[in-house]
C-alpha cells in the first residue's frame, strides 16, 4: 500500500466517483425531472450543459497549472514536514480526519458566504448564479478563478490543521457529490427531504439559494451539511413564490440567452453590469 494510505491515485478516486455521481443523477434527472422548464430542456438544455461542462474542463486544466498536487497532494506534504495542528500534537488518526472534514465543510461554507458579501468576490461568484436553469449540471458551473481562490483556501486550512490526506480526498468527494446532488433537477418526497436536510442540503434546500429574490439568495449556502445556516441564521426552509414558480438565476439577465453560453459566462466577472 503507498505511504499516502490511498490504494489508487487521487485524480482516479476522484473522477470515478464523479462519473458515477453524475451518471446516476443524470438519469433520475431525466426519468423524473422537479422542474419542467424551457430552458431545462431541449437545445437550450443542451447549450447550457456544454457551457457548464466545458467550465468544469477550463476550471480542472487551469487547476492541474496551478495546483499540481491540489489540495491532497498539500496535506502529504504537510504531513511529511510535520506542519499543522493534528501532525504537531500527534491527534488520532481518525480524530484529525473527522475534525478536518468538518472543519473543512464549515470553510467552504465560510467562502460561499463571503462570495455574496464581499463586491469583488461577488462579481466572480456570480457568473454560477447566472444560470437560468438548476440542474445537475450548475453544481460544475464555476469560474476558474473561484476555482484557484477555492483552492488556495481550502490548501490554507489543510496546512493549518494538518488534516490526514485521505480524509481530505474523502471531503473532496463527499463535497463534489453533495454539489451535484443539491443542484440536481430532481425532488425527495417531503417527508425525505424533511429529514434528510436535518443532516445534509436536499436539491429543495439549495434551489431556494438560486431564486432571483435577494433574501433567498442571500440564504442556504452550505454544500454538504445543513448544519451551518441553521446556527448562523442563513437557513430559508422554502421560496417565496414556491419551487415551481419561482424565477431562478439572477433578474438583470433572467430574459436573455448570454448566461447559457461559455464565452459571455467567462466574460461576467469582468463585466461593470
Amino acid at each position: 500500500m503507498p505511504d499516502n494510505g490511498l490504494f489508487l491515485p487521487e485524480p482516479v478516486i476522484r473522477f470515478g466517483s464523479f462519473l458515477l455521481i453524475f451518471g446516476t443523477l443524470a438519469i433520475i434527472e431525466l426519468l423524473h425531472p422537479r422542474l419542467e422548464r424551457p430552458e431545462m430542456q431541449a437545445a437550450l438544455k443542451t447549450r447550457r450543459w456544454l457551457t457548464n461542462v466545458g467550465m468544469l474542463i477550463l476550471s480542472s486544466v487551469v487547476l492541474r497549472i496551478i495546483f499540481p498536487a491540489a489540495a491532497v497532494g498539500s496535506a502529504l506534504w504537510a504531513e511529511n514536514q510535520g506542519i499543522g495542528l493534528f501532525n504537531q500534537f500527534g491527534v488520532p488518526v481518525w480524530v484529525a480526519a473527522l475534525v478536518s472534514i468538518i472543519v473543512l465543510d464549515f470553510a467552504v461554507w465560510l467562502e460561499h458566504l463571503l462570495s455574496h458579501k464581499i463586491p469583488l468576490l461577488w462579481r466572480i461568484h456570480r457568473m454560477h448564479h447566472a444560470d437560468t436553469g438548476f440542474d445537475l449540471t450548475t453544481a460544475l458551473r464555476f469560474h476558474p478563478l473561484e476555482i484557484v481562490i477555492s483552492m488556495f483556501w481550502k490548501v490554507g486550512i489543510v496546512l493549518a490543521l494538518g488534516a490526514p490526506a485521505w480524509s481530505v480526498l474523502v471531503f473532496e468527494v463527499i463535497l463534489n457529490g453533495t454539489a451535484m446532488f443539491n443542484h440536481a433537477n430532481i425532488a425527495l418526497p417531503k417527508p425525505i427531504d424533511r429529514l434528510v436536510r436535518l443532516v445534509l442540503v436536499t436539491p429543495d434546500m439549495h434551489r431556494v439559494h438560486h431564486s432571483t429574490i435577494r433574501q433567498e439568495t442571500d440564504s442556504n449556502y452550505g454544500f454538504s451539511l445543513s448544519i451551518w445556516d441553521r446556527l448562523f441564521a442563513t437557513y430559508t426552509d422554502q421560496p417565496a413564490k414556491g419551487h415551481l414558480d419561482m424565477d431562478i438565476g439572477l433578474a438583470a439577465y433572467r430574459d436573455q440567452q448570454q448566461p447559457s453560453g461559455l464565452k459571455w459566462s467567462l466574460l461576467l466577472p469582468f463585466r461593470k453590469n
